[in-house]
Formats: structure tokens, C-alpha cells, sequence
């Protein structure tokens, strides 16, 4: 159990993994997301994962929308963290993965993107990199 000098910020995780896509396990995100929790004075205190699921649609990924109606619900947690913007999904239309992204945000729960090189934090850079990297996973 990591120490902080304040109480942390505690946290969400939310996990997916296709099946052919193995180099974005599960674990190896959990590890990069906890790396990150760390370093900015979060805990993980609950977990959603989609293992197995096609990030092209909400409509199969149980983790998904369980998150998004526990943000909209009264949840034990003020952050997100992903491992990066394709982890969230690779929907087809980008407006809807800012669309998942923005009912959280109105619920004043930010998503943090662990591995991403950009901070999510509403800039006009951030907006402009995240709308690129939604794009490219949606191609993929």
C-alpha cells in the first residue's frame, strides 16, 4: 500500500483488452495505471474491465456502462484513470467516446489517460491530441 503525505485522490480504473491485441493485457495496464496513481497521489479503489471486448461499441462492454452509470449514481471515487485514449474505446464516431468522456466530466469526475503524453486537462492542446489520437484508434 503506497504513503501519502495528504489523503490520496481516490480513483477508478477502467481496463479493456481485445483478444487479439495482447501487448494491452489487463495487467500491464493495471501496472502502468498504478505506476500512475502513484505518482500522482491517487488509490485504485475499484476496478471495471472489459476483457475480451471489441472497443468499437458500448453496446458489449459491461465494465463500460457500468462506469458510466455509477459516476452518474453517487460513486466512492473523483477520478478515472485509463491507460490510454484507445483503452477507452475505438468507436467509430469519435463523438462518441468524448460523449462517454463528457458525462463523466459533467459528473466532476475526470478521466485521466495514464500513458498518454498529454495531460487531460481541457486545453486546447489536450482537445486537439485526444480528438488525433480518437481518430487514429478509431482506424485501427
Amino acid at each position: 500500500m503506497p504513503t501519502f503525505k495528504n489523503s490520496p485522490i481516490r480513483a477508478a480504473q477502467y481496463v479493456r483488452m481485445s483478444t487479439e491485441h495482447q501487448q494491452y493485457s489487463i495487467d500491464n495496464q493495471s501496472d502502468a495505471i498504478s505506476l500512475y496513481a502513484r505518482e500522482h497521489q491517487m488509490l485504485v479503489v475499484k476496478t471495471y474491465a472489459d476483457a475480451g471486448k471489441s472497443g468499437l461499441s458500448a453496446q458489449n462492454r459491461p465494465g463500460l456502462r457500468q462506469l458510466i452509470e455509477d459516476v452518474e449514481g453517487s460513486p466512492d471515487y473523483s477520478a478515472i484513470l485509463v491507460y490510454d485514449v484507445s483503452r477507452w474505446g475505438r468507436f467509430q464516431d469519435v463523438d462518441e467516446s468524448a460523449y462517454y468522456e463528457y458525462r463523466c466530466r459533467r459528473a466532476n469526475i475526470p478521466v485521466h489517460y495514464c500513458a498518454e503524453s498529454f495531460s487531460n486537462d481541457g486545453s486546447p492542446l489536450a482537445t486537439l491530441l485526444k480528438a488525433i489520437k480518437r481518430t487514429m484508434a478509431a482506424e485501427y
